[in-house]
């Protein structure tokens, strides 16, 4: 008989399903486990907060596609990490979160007086797809198997388990606890759906005079985004993604209408007769799929794909819904409905979509100098997106910041693209760009930040210089709570209401202070060498740029963004 502990069958229910990294917080509940670690081949990174732990691992998801890791101690390291896990759910990335919890004959039921007990089920259960506690030890094979299962069924998300420490250092027999690896228990890739689903959408998108195809964050999940621009290609459609699946799409495709670039993306969702919608829900960001925003549902004809069936036709009524991976869908339809039509030509929409485009763009480059030297938030976004190839992962944070980002950082490749799109997480930028480092090596990985964004986890650059993350953090300081002191003004507030930073904080010192690379820029001029020395360091880098508060007030996407969040009417 082999005794081994629950941090150790712990351990090797993880290794079964190829885990290698682990995000979190150290505990002594964990020791079992932690002891193990080598053995099992472990890396394990030790944030500096539960909610960054649990950010850097859905990067670490987001960027590699699989379900990631992310472990929190008893009572106070479990609350912290609920926001890293709320934001998970709500952008729909599947993470393990696991927690220690207090000893079953103390909290089941809880006796009163504990110490650091709290109902962490009733916690979380808002917030995951699924969560459970582990009462008995050979149980734990079985609860480890039901979390993959939950988390990457259907719509992807979070789910957790507690594991009492007394689960977790007590012992048992490993002939005794089911193992099993992911093929003894998870069913195969999912299909392409229904044979005369497809056909019938295939009919309509081989018929359509003016197609459309809409990506969200699916496409990406399903690594789908190759057969998606074929099929668009094909038929010569135009293309729109949610903000969750930027980079879908090249944002330089000739077809493609950016999210901010509302007149002509509404024309082309209008003015489309079949709409095809991939791997997303229609959600308040992308208009809830009705008109304004899209074609009447009564005319317009649309084929929605999903693995989700409670994602198909939740906002907007469907001519066609297709439950199926989005992969193998796009490969099917592809070959149906090259079998129906010869490759198409362009409609003639595309030459005044083309034109308000144009308009959109050139708008966009009259915003970008303040004058007298001077940087705009837009001038240093375009700067350094123009610094880094095409295949560098962009993270953005913050409130008007991102605003900018949106209009001026172009999303040119799969997989390289991380915001919270869907929570707007302030504080989610440094962790997420730690862990899209670690998931991706050998890939640049930037951060453009708001100076009030940066202080919610600035604390994870040391995090950064321990595990060697070599990212490019760029903080722009306009010294205040910029999206913030844009709502006051709006609102016609009488003067503005705590909007101010401390003017002479030094964001580069505090990265020098953690060992990581720092400068200050305050010219147009200096912020390519500080890119080029902040690269060439080898180290994580912090660059605050100081950019005009006043042109800092109306990023352009602001009046998009507030008509799409603040309708009157839904």
């Amino acid at each position: 008989m082999t005794e081994i502990t629950g941090g150790e069958l712990l351990l090797k229910c993880l290794k079964e399903e190829g885990v290698s990294v682990l995000f979190g917080i150290l505990d002594g509940s964990f020791n079992p486990f932690l002891a193990k670690l080598d053995d099992y081949g472990m890396r394990f990174i030790n944030s500096r907060h539960e909610a960054a732990a649990a950010h850097m691992a859905e990067a670490w998801s987001r960027i590699r596609g699989e379900p990631a890791v992310v472990i929190s101690g008893i009572g106070p390291g479990a609350a912290n990490m609920v926001s890293g896990i709320v934001t998970a759910h709500a952008e729909g990335s599947p993470l393990i979160a696991i927690s220690s919890q207090r000893r079953r004959n103390i909290i089941y039921p809880d006796r009163g007086g504990g110490f650091q007990n709290v109902d962490l089920l009733g916690l979380y259960s808002p917030v995951t797809k699924w969560s459970a506690s582990v009462r008995q030890w050979r149980r734990l094979p079985e609860l480890i198997r039901r979390a993959y299962r939950e988390a990457t069924t259907g719509r992807p998300g979070p789910v957790y388990l507690e594991i009492p420490e007394d689960v977790m250092r007590g012992t048992g027999d490993l002939a005794k606890a089911e193992v099993w690896p992911p093929s003894g228990y998870r069913s195969g890739k999912p299909t392409a759906g229904d044979p005369a689903l497809l056909s019938q959408a295939a009919d309509l998108l081989a018929g359509a005079e003016r197609p459309l195809l809409h990506a969200g964050a699916g496409v990406s999940w399903a690594g789908a985004w190759n057969e998606f621009l074929a099929l668009a290609d094909h038929l010569a459609a135009g293309m729109t993604t949610s903000l969750s699946a930027r980079g879908v799409v090249p944002e330089d495709h000739p077809r493609y209408f950016h999210a901010l670039n509302r007149e002509a993306l509404e024309a082309a969702r209008t003015e489309a007769d079949v709409v095809l919608v991939v791997g997303g829900r229609l959600g308040e960001l992308d208009g809830w799929g009705r008109p304004p925003s899209w074609g009447d549902p009564a005319v317009q004809r649309t084929i929605h794909v999903d693995l989700d069936p409670a994602s198909i036709g939740l906002n907007r009524p469907v001519d066609v819904g297709i439950l199926g991976d989005a992969q193998a869908v796009l490969a099917e339809l592809l070959t149906a409905v090259k079998e129906r039509t010869a490759p198409k030509e362009e409609h003639e929409g595309f030459s005044r979509y083309r034109a308000l485009t144009q308009g959109w763009r050139d708008q966009l480059a009259g915003e970008l100098l303040a004058g007298e030297g001077q940087i705009t938030p837009g001038w240093m976004v375009q700067a350094v997106r123009d610094f880094f190839p095409r295949e560098a992962i962009t993270v953005m944070d913050g409130g008007n910041t991102s605003l900018w980002s949106a209009s001026y950082n172009p999303i040119l490749a799969p997989r390289s693209y991380l915001f919270t799109a869907k929570f707007g997480h302030l504080g989610t930028g440094l962790p997420y760009a730690i862990g899209a480092k670690l998931a991706a090596p050998d890939r640049p990985v930037y951060l453009i930040s708001g100076d009030g964004a940066i202080g919610f986890n600035i604390q994870e650059l040391e995090t950064a210089r321990r595990y060697g993350a070599a990212i490019t953090v760029v903080v722009s300081c306009d010294r205040g709570w910029g999206m913030e002191r844009s709502s006051q003004m709006f609102a016609q507030l009488d003067g503005l209401v705590e909007c101010d930073l401390y003017p002479e904080t030094r964001y580069d010192q505090i990265a020098e202070a953690m060992g990581c690379h720092g400068e200050l820029v305050e010219g147009t001029d200096d912020l390519h060498p500080a890119l080029e020395r902040a690269t060439a360091s080898g180290l994580p880098a912090l660059i605050q740029v100081m950019v005009d508060p006043m042109s800092n007030l109306a990023p352009p996407g602001i009046l998009v963004f507030t008509s799409m969040v603040y309708r009157a009417e839904d």
